[in-house]
């Protein structure tokens, strides 16, 4: 290991960074470093520049993995070399806002309704009836769920932080009659190839994916349309914007009120109807 990467890893750790950023900022590093085959320290502005125009041009990298790249770039210059003077702007390709194809009700039970395994179906009803990421989803422990207080503690969600959600009675109920049949002893949703290991993401979109498929829903997107629907669901039934923000774990405010653009003329009511899988069995019934 270079000294330089070895610092860089230091720097993310004593900032708290996930292990998934430190994979993404160096592989981005690591990618800057081959193009020039040099040190990335003993580059200037310009050639950040000509390395940012390369990977939006000529590799045409889409704009989330082209703003990666400079954060990553920006983090090792500025917080790591200490190299104040590359700590301007460059020129990197607007995000596009997309609204995505967000899910309805009848959408969401007709998905649940076809996952027949009961792991699996539990892993849909939990992601979205607590609008958990994949990533939160897949490293729930036994221990999280706290059943006297209704909550679910998601343990260094992303960025790094702690957050607790509701668990309402029906997915309660819907926990504890899966605990009974399966018995999960640490994870909650265990790898069935190695039980002693929580099951991976991919394995998680996958199950989604096939449902959605035998369901005859064409929504595009993976599984984080089932927590857009969570958050769009929950804003419907009158849950408060600020309460929202702290149920999805954002740290910006703005983050939220995207969804409230995506649905015009909701109002907010005073007591909102938290509990979204027992509307979905109303639905069905």
């Amino acid at each position: 290991m270079t000294p330089l990467r070895q610092q860089m890893i230091t720097a993310m750790q004593v900032r708290g960074f996930s292990p998934r950023t430190h994979q993404s900022y160096l592989s981005a590093i690591r990618g800057l470093a081959r193009y020039y085959r040099q040190s990335p320290e003993r580059l200037d502005q310009d050639q950040i520049r000509t390395y940012l125009e390369y990977l939006a041009c000529e590799r045409q990298l889409s704009a989330s993995s082209c703003r990666q790249a400079l954060h990553a770039i920006r983090f090792l210059f500025v917080q790591v070399l200490q190299r104040d003077e590359l700590d301007v702007p460059f020129p990197v390709p607007k995000q596009p806002q997309r609204i995505p194809e967000l899910l309805t009700r009848a959408e969401v039970a007709q998905i649940l309704a076809a996952c027949t395994n009961l792991q699996h179906h539990m892993m849909l009803e939990v992601c979205y009836g607590c609008g958990l990421r994949v990533s939160e989803l897949c490293q729930l422990r036994v221990s999280n769920i706290d059943s006297q207080r209704h909550l679910l503690r998601v343990i260094q969600g992303k960025g790094a932080k702690d957050r607790a959600v509701i668990l309402t009675d029906t997915l309660l109920q819907h926990l504890r009659a899966y605990w009974q049949q399966c018995r999960p002893a640490d994870w909650l949703f265990p790898s069935s190839l190695l039980p002693d290991r929580a099951i991976h993401p991919t394995s998680i979109q996958k199950v989604y994916s096939q449902a959605k498929a035998r369901a005859g829903v064409r929504r595009h997107g993976g599984i984080h349309g089932l927590r857009h629907a969570y958050a769009t669901h929950l804003l419907e039934a009158g849950l408060p914007v600020h309460q929202l923000q702290r149920l999805l774990g954002h740290s910006d405010i703005r983050t939220t009120l995207r969804y409230v653009h995506w649905l015009p003329g909701v109002a907010e009511k005073r007591s909102p109807d938290t509990d979204l899988l027992a509307r979905l069995e109303v639905g069905r019934g």
